[in-house]
């Protein structure tokens, strides 16, 4: 990636992906694109609202050799926290300690964060450089989603360098299984307040 980006979407727009987009006819569109509203670099209240009601979330980072990792973070809405327009922030829960992630942005700073919602079908990716802090008690209280029974291992910073908001193009829609509960159980509701009507009326006619 080059060092200084002439258009936000350079981070993953590099030479080699413009060139392929040339050959394979996409490029004018892109590059209207850039010299149009483009990719973002500040986060948006539409986009801060949209981080914020994540449960899970996707973090990618790569090694020193260029090894990419992808790995699952989850918690209650809320548990990722934009911080300002150029920052989000997380609390590292303890899992199963292998220390990937950890050891990829001690040698490379630089991420990559995948958002998806599956019942409103829309994904957002982030891009930037992430910093790890360990020992601010602080912080972790300020990040820490209430009344949520998880330890902290550290806190997580993500500075936003470029963002994109995907179309839903191919994107099954699915819903949350709480959400699908909380349907039923007022579906179950409505039918139990019709049949006592029901036998109510009944008693009526006789």
């Amino acid at each position: 990636m080059q060092s200084t980006l002439l258009y936000p979407s350079d981070i993953a727009f590099t030479e080699t992906v413009k060139a392929i987009q040339s050959r394979k006819g996409s490029r004018r569109a892109y590059a209207n694109m850039e010299q149009g509203s483009g990719w973002k670099t500040e986060i948006s209240e539409d986009l801060k609202a949209f981080i914020e009601a994540q449960i899970s979330v996707f973090l990618a980072t790569a090694n020193s050799e260029g090894q990419p990792y992808i790995q699952h973070r989850g918690g209650p809405p809320g548990f990722l926290k934009v911080l300002d327009p150029k920052t989000i922030g997380f609390v590292d829960f303890k899992g199963n300690r292998q220390f990937i992630s950890s050891g990829n942005l001690a040698d490379n700073p630089k991420f990559h964060l995948f958002l998806i919602d599956y019942v409103n079908r829309q994904r957002v990716k982030i891009w930037g450089k992430a910093r790890i802090v360990e020992g601010d008690d602080a912080l972790v209280d300020r990040l820490m989603p209430p009344d949520y029974k998880a330890r902290s291992e550290q806190v997580i910073l993500l500075e936003v360098t470029a963002w994109d908001a995907n179309c839903p193009q191919h994107i099954p829609q699915r819903f949350e299984a709480a959400d699908v509960a909380k349907v039923l159980a007022e579906r179950d509701r409505k039918i139990e307040a019709l049949e006592t009507e029901v036998k109510i009326l009944r008693l009526a006619v006789k």
